[in-house]
């Protein structure tokens, strides 16, 4: 009997691991075929039928690819890099409520927990851009870190707002209190939601904030050096801190698994459940990859300049206000 749960524990790990490393070969495929849509091409169209089996060829392509080592690299931590960068986004998902009571763990300090871990993902490409031995992976490090450290400000704040709107730090309390429609912290906390979509950006390196890469400045940025599967790990932990910071925007600010109205009991209303919560998991990601193919990279000095003048006072100013608006409440109630 005591093996029980940490069996149950187990399974709900491995499934979920599994529906996310699903996941990212179709949102490859998904990002080719949207970009091409935007830009008026046909995308991957030959293997398999309509292009499906696209992400199966990349994947063999990479894993027979040869792997090219800088003769002066640090081989160490030049090989931990790219794990270093996928761990901590594929662990960060274990606290993640997928549907009504399906997490891996339900965490008193969810909250905390995912935005600690999605942060460390940092250490493996500043790790891989050092240890490449060459400049413009160097300089694609120091940006991604300089990068982090500006937006995790603005998007800790944020946090604080809906932390002080729900009263909890636990993602399954945050999900439950959003079964109503109109209980969406979208609508209770729309700046909120601005700034920590804008940050999630920005975490992630996506378009308009891939100053890491930037290949017009840096060639690849911090993978310059990388090929063969190293440079698939790389481009793997990408797509799975894009999946883990489209569930945080899901399960914070849009309703988490909550279709709006209240669900059947048992299985049937889990189930859809885990539906509506994969339908908003997808929109969110189809817009990350409609504002990649849509805006132009920003300066670096733009960058900065929204991070810390723009979202960081206004992340501020929303906490004031929801401290004044929070306090009248609670007098009223």
């Amino acid at each position: 009997m005591t093996w029980s749960p940490i069996l149950l524990d187990v399974i709900r790990a491995v499934l979920i691991f599994a529906a996310v490393m699903t996941l990212v070969p179709f949102l490859v495929l998904a990002e080719r075929r949207i970009s091409a849509w935007i830009q008026n091409r046909v995308g991957p169209n030959r293997v398999g039928p309509m292009g499906t089996l696209q992400p199966l060829a990349d994947v063999i392509k990479l894993v027979f690819k040869e792997e090219i080592v800088p003769a002066r690299a640090d081989r160490v931590l030049y090989s931990l890099g790219p794990l270093l960068s996928f761990a901590p986004a594929a662990i960060a998902f274990a606290a993640i409520p997928v549907g009504r009571g399906l997490q891996v763990v339900d965490m008193s300090v969810g909250v905390l927990f995912v935005i600690t871990a999605t942060s460390l993902a940092v250490y493996g490409i500043s790790f891989g851009g050092w240890a490449s031995n060459n400049k413009f992976s160097l300089l694609g490090g120091l940006r991604s870190s300089a990068q982090i450290i500006s937006y995790e400000i603005a998007m800790g704040l944020a946090l604080i707002s809906v932390i002080m709107t729900t009263g909890s730090v636990s993602l399954s309390q945050i999900s439950e209190g959003q079964t109503s429609f109109l209980c969406w912290n979208i609508f209770r906390q729309p700046i909120a939601f601005v700034i920590f979509f804008t940050a999630a950006f920005a975490e992630n390196n996506r378009l308009p904030f891939d100053l890491p890469e930037c290949e017009s400045e840096l060639v690849g940025g911090y993978h310059t050096e990388y090929s063969g599967m190293k440079f698939g790990m790389y481009f793997l932990a990408e797509y799975v801190a894009m999946i883990v910071m489209s569930a945080m925007v899901v399960t914070l600010f849009l309703g988490a698994w909550s279709p709006g109205f209240a669900l059947p009991e048992g299985l049937l209303g889990t189930v859809i459940s885990v539906g509506v919560f994969s339908f908003k998991l997808f929109a969110v990601l189809f817009f990350y990859i409609w504002v990649r193919w849509t805006l132009p990279r920003f300066r670096y000095d733009q960058l900065m300049h929204l991070g810390w003048k723009s979202l960081v006072p206004l992340a501020m100013a929303n906490i004031v206000v929801t401290g004044i608006v929070v306090t009248i409440w609670d007098a009223v109630q």
